[in-house]
């Protein structure tokens, strides 16, 4: 795929756009107020590979706290404002490293215009984003509905709104929870616009639902070189969202690194607990993200040997045990308690 060559900006300690890579986001569900609790829960998504990270802004108190956690964590700080101008402005003035908000409904344009105006004095970006849910009402009548077409006019006419108060720092984000809604407006508006954009499923749902769902939309926009940041949103851990993100990201081609780990699916000549030892290895494979190495984890002598053969290192099961292979060769046939130890010491090898 061709990236779509967008307007580099500047997030904290980091950069989107401009070809630069695909980051990925997330969002803490702890209450901001609580300092504690928020700082470590970004500490642990840090661990897990988030690259920037908002949190929710809905009172003077939770704006106040940014300057708390923004000393304790590694990673961009993005507030999250919906309805009170004035929060948007606080949280700026205590460290917030960019901004989200919806113009639509912060309230008139020179409240809109005063938080502009401290986002250039303090050179914050501003992330306008439109939710399908939120579409104004001459749009759907306009369009006969919620549509693509109404998604990206709402979201152009707000940025121009900011574009006249003489502000360009701006990423776009158009989100809807119809996957194909999605695709569709974000195909349209990388055509009519360079700003950076944020992607994501919104809504998206549970982890089943929602991994399904963000995969296929994030994928679908992504691979037509779409995309500056994105988001998995999943109805759970947000640890879970930036897991599944890397994924996304890795199977596309757009980020390296990291243990990849392929299984099958299992049958009835699977005499092995594969379905117990592929998820301890994944588990594993985590401790593991300075390699870039694939391991495989086969129930049988069908395809087992030769997948294993295809990786790094691999493991192809027998009746109760299995063979440990490194780059193609047979390393010793192991009973299957010792299978998963042995694999972890040849990772060590590989880290040393």
């Amino acid at each position: 795929m061709n990236r779509n060559e967008t307007k580099t900006v500047r997030i904290g300690s980091r950069v989107i756009g401009g070809g630069n890579p695909v980051l990925i986001q997330s969002m803490c569900n702890t209450k901001t107020e609580d300092a504690e609790a928020t700082i470590a829960q970004i500490l642990e998504l840090e661990q897990a590979g988030c690259d920037i990270i908002r949190v929710a802004v809905p009172s003077a108190e939770a704006a106040e706290s940014l300057g708390k956690i923004k000393k304790h964590i590694h990673i961009p700080l993005v507030a999250d404002i919906h309805f009170d101008y004035r929060l948007a402005i606080m949280a700026m003035e205590h460290g917030a490293d960019k901004i989200r908000i919806n113009p639509g409904n912060i309230g008139s344009a020179d409240r809109v215009k005063a938080v502009v105006e401290k986002a250039k004095e303090l050179s914050v970006p501003i992330r306008v984003g439109v939710n399908s849910g939120s579409l104004e009402k001459n749009l759907i009548e306009k369009y006969g509905g919620v549509t693509a077409e109404g998604i990206v006019e709402s979201a152009l006419d707000k940025v121009r709104m900011i574009e006249d108060m003489g502000y360009d720092n701006l990423v776009i984000s158009i989100k809807s929870s119809d996957v194909l809604m999605c695709v569709c407006a974000h195909e349209q508006i990388a055509r009519k616009t360079k700003y950076p954009l944020h992607v994501g499923i919104t809504e998206a749902g549970t982890l089943t639902a929602g991994n399904i769902k963000s995969a296929v939309g994030l994928g679908l926009i992504l691979h037509q070189g779409i995309g500056d940041t994105i988001r998995v949103s999943l109805t759970g851990a947000p640890v879970e969202e930036v897991k599944s993100a890397k994924l996304i990201l890795k199977t596309l081609g757009l980020r390296k690194g990291g243990v990849t780990v392929v299984s099958c699916p299992t049958c009835g000549r699977t005499q092995i607990d594969l379905i117990g030892l592929a998820g301890k290895v994944e588990t594993m494979a985590a401790e593991f993200d300075d390699l870039d190495v694939k391991v495989a984890v086969m129930g049988c002598v069908v395809n087992g040997p030769g997948e294993a053969r295809e990786a790094d290192l691999g493991i192809a099961g027998g009746i109760r045990e299995g063979l440990l292979i490194r780059k193609g060769e047979v390393v010793k046939k192991l009973p299957e308690k010792e299978l998963l130890p042995a694999l972890r010491e040849e990772l060590l090898k590989l880290r040393s």
